[in-house]
């Protein structure tokens, strides 16, 4: 799955990848390799809305 067909909408997104990454039990990294996206890519869409990856929490906060 490419970046493209993950949620458009900003928020969603956020919810996507918080689900994701708490479900599966992967940090962000892994998450990113098994979808084929770019890390940076939702770090940026995500920094916009005044989120960012937390790896204690492994979240976006």
């Amino acid at each position: 799955m490419a970046i493209e067909n993950m949620p458009k909408d900003p928020m969603m997104l956020l919810s996507f990848v918080n689900t994701s990454l708490r479900d599966k039990g992967i940090d962000l990294e892994e998450l990113c390799k098994s979808f084929g996206v770019d890390r940076r890519e939702i770090e940026e869409k995500l920094d916009k809305l005044g989120y960012s990856y937390n790896n204690e929490l492994n979240r976006f906060i």
